[in-house]
């Protein structure tokens, strides 16, 4: 076989992995995230600072060695003893809390009787951005990784059924894109409704752009590609721009109240029709691409139901989240709320797989949707708990700051500067080039593919590659945001 079609049977007729272990890294991001907190308000009790004792470069050092390396490695040459690291990384998070504790004076340690009555700063919210930054870094690495033999081939995209890791950051990709529509944050529409369906369709040109630049060079270079993935000249940017025109079309005529109702409609509606007609063998098993555009694309184009439903959920989900909460107590609940959704989401997943049939982000059958927004939920609330966890070390310890956060309220004499802290932040980088960040990651990683034999790599030379890979595109949007530079022409 040629090296394409190597390349191309290596992510093919894939499997997935079971439930357990893509809910089991959901806690990874979020203790790299504690743990990184956990040495900034330790710096900050040494030295009176929120600056580290280094020159301005380490914070990006850091930034990457404690929340992106850990990352690679654990879909790599950790991916066999995931739990074990989950493990490791909770101890070393309970003994930097208990060593912020006991640096902490007796005075400041009462204060956590009054914790839930503590007046937080909600200018925005900080777990939102966490869960976006994250689900793109975790896309970042696995387009890459998963080329590699020592990705593991049950966190690759799935065939048909299946539930791999890369499935779920499909649906976790368009639900984060939802949480921050101008719909979840309460834009007011201006103009007809026509004029604003049309000014979404405009402003999805660059994904439009970039899905034709990726199809075009992908044809001209003769890259591997998995057809069966979105079809032969379907892609993700065009899924996400399909998606978004859709929803907003929808999003004019749905009561905001009741877009979940809806988007389980539809995916249940789409579901029935997979049950009852031809259309579920049309997607699967046939294989006739040449006849038309849609038989060559049939797998993008029907899973955007399923994708507009997921956003459509995602919508609500950010109506909620976006609300205005003043005190800790409130967040609180907020979270307890999401994870009572991603619980009963889950017990409805297990009857659909029981009753109707197993997740298929090939057909985004019903499954599907509820899998991706129950996952994205426990992920998010995940986050969100890691939020908490730092906020009360920030009261308990006097540090007033922390990036992509959670802050204290203070009196204005009380408050500090925080500005140069938040330019050294990788975290708010990625947030404020997102979409060049996701473009830097498919453009290197087609170079990659095309100077080094990814399939005859082992294990060291494969991780240092993944490494390397990760801390260039890290190194250039944290350039980017030191030099206050958005990039965004449309």
């Amino acid at each position: 076989m040629a090296q394409k079609e190597l390349k191309e049977a290596f992510v093919a007729n894939l499997n997935g992995t079971g439930l357990e272990e893509v809910v089991l890294g959901s806690f990874l991001s979020p203790l790299c995230f504690i743990i990184r907190g956990f040495l900034l308000i330790l710096c900050y009790q040494t030295r009176g600072s929120v600056v580290l004792p280094l020159p301005p470069l380490s914070h990006m050092f850091l930034d990457v060695f404690v929340l992106v390396f850990p990352l690679v490695l654990s879909c790599t040459v950790l991916s066999s003893i995931l739990y074990q690291v989950i493990l490791s990384l909770t101890f070393i998070s309970a003994s930097l809390f208990c060593w912020i504790c006991l640096s902490t004076d007796r005075s400041a340690q009462k204060s956590a009787s009054s914790f839930l009555q503590t007046p937080v700063q909600c200018d925005q919210v900080p777990f939102v951005t966490l869960f976006r930054v994250f689900v793109n870094v975790k896309t970042a690495i696995s387009i890459l990784a998963v080329d590699f033999p020592v990705f593991p081939r049950r966190y690759a995209k799935t065939e048909t059924y299946g539930t791999g890791v890369m499935d779920f950051g499909v649906g976790a990709f368009v639900f984060a894109n939802a949480l921050v529509c101008p719909e979840a944050r309460r834009k007011n529409i201006s103009g007809s409704r026509m004029g604003h369906v049309t000014q979404q369709i405009v402003s999805v040109w660059p994904l439009l752009a970039l899905g034709l630049a990726r199809l075009l060079s992908v044809k001209l270079a003769d890259y591997q590609e998995h057809v069966t993935e979105y079809g032969v000249h379907w892609n993700f940017f065009f899924t996400l721009a399909m998606v978004r025109i859709v929803a907003s079309a929808l999003l004019t005529i749905l009561p905001s109240r009741q877009l979940w109702v809806f988007a389980l409609l539809f995916s249940g509606l789409y579901q029935f029709i997979l049950e009852t007609s031809e259309l579920k063998a049309f997607l699967i098993h046939n294989n006739d691409r040449e006849k038309d555009f849609l038989h060559a694309n049939k797998e993008g184009i029907f899973s955007i139901v399923g994708n507009v439903a997921i956003y459509l959920i995602g919508v609500q989900f950010g109506l909620y989240v976006m609300e205005p909460r003043f005190h800790v107590k409130e967040w609180l609940k907020m979270l307890l709320n999401l994870l009572f959704c991603s619980f009963f989401l889950y017990c409805v997943l297990f009857a659909c797989q029981t009753f109707v049939e197993p997740v298929s982000r090939r057909l985004a059958n019903l499954p599907f949707v509820i899998w991706s927004v129950g996952q994205s939920l426990l992920f998010m609330s995940c986050l969100g708990v890691a939020d908490m966890v730092l906020l009360f070390s920030k009261k308990s310890s006097g540090c007033p700051f922390v990036p992509s956060s959670l802050s204290l309220c203070r009196k204005k004499e009380e408050r500090t500067d925080t500005t140069g802290l938040e330019r050294l932040c990788l975290i708010k980088a990625v947030h404020r080039n997102q979409l060049l960040f996701f473009l830097l990651a498919n453009v290197m990683t087609g170079l990659t593919n095309m100077v080094v034999d990814t399939l005859g790599s082992d294990g060291f030379f494969s991780v240092s590659v993944l490494l390397l890979y990760m801390f260039v595109n890290c190194i250039l949007v944290h350039v980017l945001h030191i030099l206050g530079i958005t990039v965004k022409f449309w």
